[in-house]
């Protein structure tokens, strides 16, 4: 859990005028997260020999498409938050 928080505290955070906190990057987050993923897997899952090949492959495949989905939300939430500002940048131009 300390993990996840540093990889948060570590990626690019910026504040907003209005207090809210957004990452600037999302590649760099998931890119973190996918070698966190991956040395989890080179670290543990050669010694657990409780788990089937299949098993352990899903595993692998569970997190990589969670990873995929994660990386796909945070590029959506920027391209959100970017149209959302460019609409409020027209707005106060008509209003001028």
């Amino acid at each position: 859990m300390n993990l996840i928080c540093l990889i948060f505290a570590v990626s690019k955070t910026t504040v907003k005028d209005n207090g809210m906190r957004f990452l600037r990057n999302p590649n760099f987050t998931i890119a973190v997260l996918a070698i966190y993923t991956a040395a989890i897997y080179l670290y543990f899952f050669p010694r657990n020999h409780e788990m089937s090949t299949a098993s352990k492959t899903a595993t692998v495949g569970a997190s990589v498409v969670i990873l995929a989905l994660l990386w796909f939300l945070l590029r959506r939430r920027e391209k959100l938050r970017k149209e959302r500002e460019n609409d409020i940048k027209h707005i106060d131009k008509k209003e001028e």
